[in-house]
C-alpha cells in the first residue's frame, strides 16, 4: 500500500508542477488539440521505455486481451473525453466552479468502486475522502472567476461539461483499476495503452493541430524557445503523471487512489508562493484538511 500512496501523491505533484509550466505557455489551441498534442508527445517519450522493458513481461499474460480492452476504454473515457471536457469547462465556468464539481470525484469513485469492484473503504478512510473533498472545495473558493457576463452566457454548457468531465474521470479510473487488479499489465504499459487509445480517437483533430503548428500566425503558439518547457510539462504531467497514476491504481482501491490523486489543487496552494501568489486563510485550511485526509486514507 505504501508504494501506491507514494505513487498517487507523486502523480499529484507532477500534475501540479506541470500546471505551473502550462500557465506560462499561452496558446490558442483548442482544448482537444492541446490534449492530443500532449498525448502524442507523451507516447513518443514512453516508446523507448517500453522497448527497453519489453522483456520484462509488461503486456497482458496468457494472450488475453481483456485488460487491454479495459485500458483502451479507460483511455478514451478518462483521457480523451474527460480531460478535454475538463479543459473546456475551465474556459466556461472558471476554476472555482469546475473544481467544485471535481470535489465530488473521490466520493463518487469510492461509491462506484464499492458497487462494481467490491472495494469498500473503511469508515476512517471515508472520513479521509471527505476531508480531501472538503479541501478541494476550499481551494475552489480561493480561485478567480471569469467576468460575470461571460460566465452567465455559458454557465449551462459549462455545468454539463464539468459533469461530463467528472463522470469521465471517475469512469476511466474504475476501468483502469479493473484492468490492473490482476497484475497482468505493468503500470508503464498501462499508461502507454491508455494514451494510445486516447490519441487514436482524437486523430481527427490532427490536421487542425498541424496547421496551427505550421502557421504560427493562426494563434500565439509558443516559439522554439518555449518548446523545452512544453516537453518538460508533458514529461511531468502526462508521461510521469499518468504512469504514476497507473501504479497507484494497481496498488490501491480506486476510491482511495482517486482521493490521493485529487490533492493536486491543494499542492498548488502550497506552491503558490513560487509564483508570487499569497494564498488566503482558506487555502491553508485546505492544505491542513487535505493532509488530515491523507493520513486517514493511508492508515
Amino acid at each position: 500500500m505504501a508504494l501506491g500512496v507514494a505513487a498517487a501523491l507523486a502523480a499529484a505533484l507532477c500534475w501540479t508542477l506541470a500546471s505551473l509550466l502550462w500557465r506560462r505557455l499561452p496558446t490558442s489551441l483548442g482544448a482537444g488539440q492541446l490534449n492530443l498534442l500532449k498525448n502524442l508527445l507523451a507516447l513518443a517519450m514512453l516508446a523507448p521505455v517500453l522497448l527497453l522493458g519489453s522483456r520484462g513481461g509488461g503486456g497482458p499474460a496468457g494472450g488475453t486481451a481483456h485488460p487491454t480492452v479495459l485500458l483502451c476504454l479507460s483511455g478514451v473515457l478518462g483521457i480523451a473525453l474527460g480531460d478535454s471536457l475538463f479543459f473546456a469547462a475551465l474556459r466556461r465556468l472558471g476554476t472555482r466552479r469546475t473544481l467544485t464539481f471535481e470535489a465530488g470525484g473521490p466520493g463518487l469513485t469510492g461509491a462506484a468502486a464499492g458497487l462494481v469492484l467490491g472495494e469498500t473503504p473503511a469508515p476512517g478512510q471515508w472520513l479521509g475522502i471527505a476531508l480531501i473533498s472538503l479541501a478541494l472545495l476550499l481551494v475552489a473558493r480561493q480561485s478567480e472567476e471569469p467576468p460575470p457576463g461571460s460566465l452567465a452566457a455559458q454557465q449551462g454548457a459549462g455545468l454539463l461539461l464539468a459533469l461530463g468531465a467528472l463522470l469521465g474521470g471517475s469512469g476511466g479510473a474504475l476501468l483502469a483499476r479493473a484492468a490492473l487488479q490482476g497484475g497482468m499489465v505493468a503500470p508503464m504499459a498501462a499508461a502507454a495503452i491508455r494514451l494510445a487509445a486516447a490519441s487514436l480517437v482524437m486523430l481527427p483533430l490532427l490536421p487542425g493541430l498541424l496547421q496551427r503548428l505550421r502557421r504560427p500566425q493562426l494563434g500565439p503558439w509558443p516559439s522554439r524557445r518555449r518548446w523545452p518547457l512544453v516537453l518538460v510539462a508533458t514529461l511531468l504531467g502526462t508521461t510521469a503523471g499518468i504512469a504514476l497514476q497507473q501504479l497507484a491504481l494497481s496498488r490501491l482501491p480506486a476510491g482511495l487512489a482517486v482521493a490521493l490523486l485529487a490533492t493536486a489543487p491543494v499542492m498548488a496552494v502550497v506552491l503558490a508562493p513560487l509564483e508570487g501568489d499569497r494564498p488566503r486563510v482558506g487555502g491553508w485550511l485546505a492544505a491542513i484538511s487535505a493532509l488530515a485526509g491523507v493520513v486517514l486514507v493511508v492508515r
